[in-house]
């Protein structure tokens, strides 16, 4: 039998950094599915598809085969068949991605290919809907998150250290304001903590402490050694 992990939390919390290294370490899959909305949102984009068009998102969806594998030990996220890592990371495809993942179809395209992974291979998955929907079985859940003003503050910095001077610190943190708004009311799996997941607040932790926290969780579930 597999173990599945699943971490869920808001944006900008670092939930992919921490699950990643932490699967790392664990000898698990990884499994980004907020990269798998993010490549159907630059293929929605492609398109020519607008946020708030749903009815369109719905149809078009289905053209999107995304996949993600492994290569040299580095996650390949791939769309249609074309690596798609470098170009998924926008705050247009960010905004999209949001509004996509909240389309029924859209869920369900990536739904079972999510399930599949983890019925077959010791994995830990990220998201937002992850314990309460994606694997509702899974044997541990984690809900990572930190404060706003922390979350804004890392935003902030990596876009500093890219030389992206357009933002402010007080327009970032609006931004992931938005962002949890959006994600804890929208209709279908909105942003929610599982009544059985273990809270984990990184507000003062950095990345390593963070995983080292990730897999004493683990530990005391059981689940590893």
């Amino acid at each position: 039998m597999s173990i599945n992990i699943a971490i869920d939390g808001p944006a900008g919390a670092g939930k992919s950094t921490v699950a990643r290294r932490a699967a790392e370490k664990l000898g698990f899959v990884y499994v980004d599915t907020g990269a798998m909305y993010r490549a159907i949102a630059l293929y929605l984009i492609r398109q020519g598809v607008k946020p708030e068009e749903k009815e369109v998102i719905a149809g078009r969806c289905a053209g999107a085969d995304v996949s993600i594998t492994y290569q040299n030990g580095e996650q390949v996220v791939s769309l249609n068949g074309e690596n798609v890592n470098g170009l998924i990371r926008t705050d247009e495809v960010t905004r999209m991605s949001s509004a996509a993942s909240a389309v029924p179809e859209v869920r369900a395209r990536l739904l079972d290919l999510q399930r599949g992974l983890a019925a077959k291979n010791n994995v830990l998955m990220d998201g937002r809907d992850i314990g309460t929907c994606i694997l509702p079985d899974a044997q541990v859940k984690i809900f990572l998150t930190a404060s706003t003003a922390v979350r804004a503050k890392r935003r902030y910095d990596e876009l500093a250290a890219k030389g992206d001077a357009a933002e402010t610190l007080e327009s970032v943190e609006a931004k992931i304001m938005k962002r949890d708004e959006d994600d804890r009311n929208r209709e279908i799996s909105p942003l929610r903590e599982a009544p059985d997941a273990v809270h984990l607040d990184t507000s003062d932790m950095n990345i390593e402490e963070a995983v080292e926290a990730v897999l004493s969780i683990c530990r005391e579930k059981g689940c590893i050694g």
